[in-house]
């Protein structure tokens, strides 16, 4: 029952983020907002919001290592798989904007601010405001580094509605909230069950569903031959899922960090986003690098089970 229950649950945090971004992004179109800031800023915010749900219920209820665990299984699905099926499925990915040169390091720079902060052994609540701060900065660098590309064009021929984006919205924040509940209390029910840490948990079963609005974001704007946009997204999405989704959930409980128990793990997602950084520095968007990232995902799978 607590498999179909988790299941469920995913299923209304990926519906729910999809509601909240399609509405955002009417919003931000609505007010003359440019579509690169459109896409850098609230579709990796939205397709986080699973991530930011799930960690800060968990955290409430006490479950630190789900909390945790879920961003860092985020930041190596969303790099290694969704990147690297980003990779495989593009056609051709040209980048209009200089990736390496502007936004590789903000993928870098949030987990090695998490393994500084992780060396006491927690995430304090003043750890949680020097992340949201961070999340600012970049939001800032965002701003004044703005430049235009292409969003979804369908967006832009639907008449501008209050009530019906409103109604939407609510519905979206009512999903993304009560089914991050349900999945934490299946996901420890579970862990339970089968004697399965928490932490293995989080890693892969909750970080696999909330990854999947990238994952989804992603495959289509590749297929859209819009790539670049998928790279961007992926990337503001990590730095989200760093210093909004652990920030916050460390300022509603200070979080317990085990730099040495789950030292693998952690190093793992450190690798994928020195990949990251290096794949755009020599411009390697090609199936190759993306064989090359399944393979490291199919490496920390098979070494944490």
């Amino acid at each position: 029952m607590d498999i179909l229950i988790f299941i469920v649950a995913m299923g209304a945090l990926i519906y729910g983020a999809d509601f909240i971004i399609e509405q955002s992004e009417k919003i931000a179109l609505h007010f003359n907002i440019s579509p690169f800031v459109i896409g850098a800023t609230l579709i990796a915010l939205g397709t986080s919001l699973p991530e930011m749900a799930v960690s800060m219920s968990a955290s409430i209820k006490g479950s630190g290592d789900i909390a945790v665990a879920n961003v860092i299984g985020s930041t190596i699905f969303n790099i290694s798989l969704v990147l690297g099926a980003v990779f495989l499925i593009a056609k051709k990915i040209e980048p209009k904007r200089d990736l390496f040169a502007k936004d590789s390091s903000w993928s870098l720079f949030p987990i090695l601010i998490f393994i500084l902060m992780g060396i006491d052994g927690k995430l304090s609540q003043l750890d949680g405001f020097l992340f949201v701060m961070l999340m600012g900065a970049y939001l800032l660098f965002l701003i004044q580094s703005n430049q235009v590309e292409e969003i979804d064009e369908d967006l832009t021929k639907e008449k501008f509605a209050w009530g019906k984006t409103i109604a939407l919205l609510t519905v979206g924040f009512i999903f993304v909230v009560g089914g991050a509940d349900f999945a934490i209390d299946s996901a420890g029910n579970i862990a339970r069950e089968f004697g399965i840490s928490e932490w293995i948990i989080g890693l892969f079963l909750v970080a696999f569903g909330t990854s999947l609005p990238e994952l989804v974001v992603s495959i289509q704007a590749a297929r859209n031959n819009n790539a670049d946009m998928a790279i961007g997204a992926i990337i503001g999405s990590n730095v989200a899922n760093f210093t909004m989704v652990l920030g916050l959930s460390s300022i509603v409980n200070p979080l317990n960090v085990d730099l040495s128990a789950n030292f693998f793990d952690i190093l793992a997602a450190l690798i994928v986003s020195v990949m990251l950084v290096f794949i755009t520095a020599n411009k390697l968007y090609n199936k190759s690098a993306g064989i090359v990232m399944m393979t490291v995902l199919i490496l920390v799978i098979s070494n944490s089970f």
